[in-house]
This record gives C-alpha cells, structure tokens and sequence, in this order.
C-alpha cells in the first residue's frame, strides 16, 4: 500500500520577495486545471521546480511519508505523484518518447564540504556493526551577526520533553529533540574554537551551521568561517538570522552566498538557507528540519557496542566538585565506574552529568556529559578513550609524559617534508597551502601559476587565499587542515611564527612569482632541496685585543657562546668575517660554552684583525623548508 505523504504546515517566516535570477531550476508555472505531467523519475529538486514549491518543503513531506532522499535525488513516478497530490495537482504519465525523463544529479553535497571527513576512532569492526547517532552541529559566522543568540533560542525551546526545569548547568554542549530526533550543539560559537579542536587532533563537528545577517551580510569573518567548515569537509547549513530587521535584504545575502559557492535551495543549489529571527524566535523549526536533512544524507553513525572514545569539550576545577570535564562520546557508550584516559591525566568515571543537572548511569554516541574522577584537569579538544583498567590508563598516562605528547591526541606536524612523503607513499594527493598576499592585484596570476603546476596524480589544494600579513588565525588553520603556509610579498607576525613553531607548520616567503612557482614545482615532483635559515643564539662585544689581532677579549651581551659555533664580526655594522670559532677559553681554561653576563677569549678561524668595539653574532643554521 503507498505510503500517505501529508502537505507541512506553512513555514513561520513571512516569504521573502522572489529571488533574482541567478542560476536558478528551471521552473513550470502550474499548468491551467492544476494538470501535472510527471515523467518516470524525476528528482526532488525538477519536481519543485515544476510544482513552482521550495524543494526543502518536498523533502519534509517525504520525510514524514518515510521516505529518505535528498534534494538531488530521484524519486519514482508514484512517490512524485502521491506529493504532488498533496499539493493539489492532478498527475499524469509524461510521454516516455517524446520528453525524456532527467537522469539524477551528482549526490556529491556542494555546500561547503570539499570531502566527507573521516569517522573518528572508527575500525571496520565498527562500521559493520554502525547505528544512526544524533548529528554534532557547530554554530560559526561573523562577530554580532546573532551565533550565541540564535543558541540560546534553541536551548531554550527546543530542551529534552519532560525536562521543564530547563537548562541548570553549563557544560559546553547540550541536545535538542526534533520530531523525535535529538541533535548536538557544540556551545562554543566561533570558528577560532573549532579549528583549535582540529588542530588538536578532534574531528567533532557533523555540521556546521553559518550564521549570516540578513541586514549585513557576508563579511570576512563570515568567508573565514566557512574557509574553517570547508577544510574540514562538513557540510554548511545557513541560517539567515535577523529577517525581521526592516533593512534586511535576504536577496542580496543569497547573491552574496551564492559568490561563495553556497547556491541557495530556493535558487536551484543544494545548500539549505534559512530566514531565522532569534529575537522573535522565527523559522527555529525550519532550520532544525534542514539539519536533520542534511544528517540523513551524510550517513552520520556509530558503534554504540564498544567502549567510549570521543573528545572533551571543557574542563575545569570547581571549588565544592573538583575537576570536572565535558565528555562528548563519539563512539561507544560511556558507562559509571569506566576507566578513561585523556593524554597525560586518567581516571575512573565517578559521576556524570547531563546539561539538565540529571545524573546518568551511561552516554552513547553524540551525547554530552560532565564527568568526576580524573586525576588531573585535561585540555580542552583532547580526546578521551576507554581502557580495560587502571594498570593500562598508568601505562598509557606514563608513556605519553616521558614522550612529551598525549597518545591519544598526537600532535601533526605540516612541513612540506612530511607532505611530500605521504605523497610518495599514496597517502595523499594534494598539497594543502594557505596563500596571503600583499593586494588583490596579485591573487589571480599567483593562483593561476601555481594551478598550472597541478599533474594527472598530484595538485595544489588552496585551503585559504588571502590578503595581508600571515596572521595566528592563518597558522591555526594550516594546522587543522594539514596544510603549509606560503606569504608572497608579505610575512607573518611574531605571534603567527610562534604558533607555527609550536604546531610545527612549515611558513614560507617569496617576494618573486617565478621563485615561488618553481619551488612548487620542485617539492611537487620531491626535488626540492631542503632552505635553511640563521638563526642568532648570542651576542659579545670585544673589548681587548691580544696577540695582534688573533684573539678577542669578549663580553657576552646576550645570550651564549658555544665551542665551534658560526660567527659574524661586524664592524660598525659592517660584516668583516663570517666563520667558526676556534678556541674559547674562560680565564685560562678551555671552555665549552660561556653564557650571558661573563668575559671570555675567543679566536675565529681564518681571522686576525680584532678591534675594540667589534661585535659578534653567534649563529646556527636551522632548516626551516
């Protein structure tokens, strides 16, 4: 027997004014008597467009039928037809021969995913025995366009039935239920946080939800948040907030989006952009139903049947609880009395809580939980695990100190070397780069020759082209997404260096196109040769010369000196020598370093002309490429 297919109630956003034409689905105005000629399979994205209905109202009405497609793919005669009805249309056969029937459209999602990320803690074991799970959604967009007001709007309406207490504590994350479905929220807004999980080695989020002002529009932070969400390969659901505001021009942030390859539903294009006013708490539903449409196409699940493995969220140490953390469990099922280890801290789950304040015996996958009992408070975005017992989570805990880093969270390191490996190995066939440049003048040319650069197996996949200094945000980015960073005729600042030497992100410079293009081309085919770069360790000034000239009585600056190291004596800021230090004594004993603050003889191989007041750079040389 069909299924019966009922019409969704009218959306609670008054419509906004009919779109411009950019692109859009061809549409057939209803034909006069309401008489539908429907050919043997069409997809839901042809069938709106004849019935003259958004294809996001189609899906609804399907999806309450039980049927589960997405906008590009095709549905058969009877199940169009059964829709159609709903809508009032009197259906009929289409010609076979005369009209062929349109074959299906890619399946492939284009909003804002560039590749399915992969499941974390996943084995094959677990695919096979894979449920559907709640889908984690993260809230980003442009500072004061509404993310941590649109939140709370949903935490407020939309809590767990039969929690009327509402929300009694903050834990980072928290669920709502949609039509019987729960959904994840991620409670930290901001592409900085999300990225800096990434970086962390935590792939969290299923979704991304990007919030855009319907009065203001795309801005950089808006392109930066879905530069972040398209690096991580989630797909991108738009909410359009503040459609009450009387300047509000949902047109023209469709054009904008639109420019930024997120072609709106209504316009024919597979991403999902909803007109929400979190001030009036309008269009709340709608955006929640696009989320779970985009989960069922994404294939979001998990093995519940193994032991927890997932990330923490936050932490802190609380005066009357003691260390608490947010566990998000991504797989398995966390239980009371598990052991858990986190990097360097481990411990045995004592109590856990839900964003209710209702304590839980146990969290399946995509569910947030405050847990007691760790030994220590772990960081946040550090991914936790499940261990047999006590003696293993010590073992583990142990191992990761004496080796410096966290073994369930190892830490990347995105030099051009290591790419180039993985590369040679298969593993990999792109070259991730963050570009910055100095004007918009040289974006085009710079990008055009590096892509000429791209092979039958090999290409360069630009994560970020931008203009201005490479700044932290750049740096963090190339680390989330594995990627180096290139500046052409720009730098990056202090802190943008000090962060790539932390996460250990190859940075680059080029002031020349051609230099630039030919280094690339170099590394693509792994004939690059390694660059190095001095790097100054101390400073000393000569004040007595001995010997005519042969050995300098110093005083170290800044710094120290070391038996062997490279050296420049300059003269009134002139280079005279650049060479190895050949003997260091302190007093009159060999020495092998002398630091900052102590006098010293030195004498410089192939050099015999000292003078008072020389200066004297000591220097290594560090390869940075």
């Amino acid at each position: 027997m069909a299924k019966t297919v009922s019409r969704p109630a009218p959306a609670k956003v008054a419509p906004a004014p009919a779109p411009a034409p950019v692109a859009p689905v061809a549409t057939v105005a209803p034909p006069q008597d309401h008489v539908l000629e429907l050919p043997p399979e069409i997809t839901v994205r042809e069938l709106g467009g004849r019935m003259g209905v958004s294809p996001i109202d189609l899906l609804k009405a399907l999806m309450k039928g039980g049927v589960m497609v997405n906008i590009n793919k095709s549905i058969d005669f009877d199940t169009a037809a059964l829709v159609a009805e709903e809508w009032g249309f009197d259906v009929r056969p289409e010609g076979w021969a005369s009209i062929p029937a349109p074959e299906p459209e890619p399946e492939t999602p284009t909003n804002g995913a560039t590749a399915k990320k992969q499941r974390p803690f996943e084995t094959a074991a677990d695919r096979a025995q894979s449920v559907p799970r709640p889908p984690v959604v993260t809230i980003m967009g442009h500072v004061d366009h509404g993310k941590t007001s649109l939140l709370d709007v949903i935490r407020q309406t939309n809590v767990a039935a039969g929690e009327a207490g509402g929300i009694t504590q903050h834990i980072g994350a928290y669920q709502v239920v949609k039509q019987g479905r729960k959904i994840t929220f991620i409670d930290t807004p901001g592409h900085a946080a999300f990225t800096a999980m990434r970086a962390r080695g935590a792939q969290v989020t299923d979704i991304a939800v990007l919030v855009v002002a319907a009065d203001d529009g795309v801005k950089p932070q808006t392109t930066e948040a879905l530069e972040h969400a398209r690096a991580a390969g989630v797909p991108v659901v738009v909410a359009m907030n503040k459609i009450d505001k009387p300047n509000a021009a949902p047109d023209r942030v469709r054009q904008e989006l639109a420019d930024l390859g997120l072609m709106a539903d209504e316009w024919g294009g597979d991403t999902f952009v909803i007109p929400v006013s979190a001030r009036l708490r309008q269009g709340i539903d709608d955006l929640l139903d696009a989320i779970l449409l985009v989960a069922e196409s994404e294939d979001i699940s998990a093995n519940p049947n193994r032991p927890a493995a997932g990330t923490i969220v936050e932490s802190n140490l609380d005066s009357k609880r003691g260390i608490t953390a947010t566990f998000l469990v991504q797989t398995g099922t966390l239980r009371m009395g598990d052991t858990v280890v986190a990097g360097t801290t481990f411990g045995r789950v004592k109590a856990m809580v839900d964003e209710h304040g209702k304590r839980v015996k146990e969290a399946g996958p995509s569910t947030p939980v405050s847990v007691l009992g760790l030994s220590e408070v772990p960081k946040a975005g550090q991914t936790f695990e499940v261990v047999p017992d006590e003696r293993t989570a010590r073992a583990r805990t142990e191992a990761a100190i004496l080796g410096g880093k966290a073994t369930a969270a190892p830490t990347a390191t995105w030099t051009l070397e290591a790419m180039l490996e993985k590369i040679k190995a298969g593993e990999t066939k792109e070259l991730n780069m963050v570009l910055k440049l100095d004007v918009e003048g040289s974006v085009e040319p710079v990008v055009n020759s590096l892509k000429e650069l791209s092979t039958g197996d090999t290409r360069i996949k630009f994560i970020r082209v931008g203009i201005g200094p490479i700044s932290e945000n750049d740096v963090s980015l190339a680390a989330a997404s594995g990627a180096i960073v290139i500046g052409f005729q720009v730098d990056a600042d202090n802190t943008a260096r000090s962060v790539a030497e932390q996460s250990g992100v190859s940075v680059r410079r080029y002031d020349v196109i051609y230099k630039l293009t030919e280094d690339m081309e170099k590394a693509l085919k792994g004939l690059l040769e390694p660059v190095y770069e001095d790097v100054v360790h101390g400073e000393a000034e000569v004040r007595a010369v001995f010997s005519r000239g042969k050995i300098a009585g110093c005083y170290i600056l800044s710094g120290k000196v070391t038996r062997g190291s490279r050296v420049r004596v300059l003269r009134s800021g002139t280079l005279m020598h650049d060479g190895r230090i050949a003997n260091l004594k302190r007093l009159t004993e060999d020495a092998r370093e002398v630091n900052q603050g102590y006098e010293c003889g030195i004498s410089v191989e192939n050099f015999t002309d000292f003078s008072e007041g020389d200066r004297m750079q000591f220097y290594r040389r560090e390869r940075v490429f």
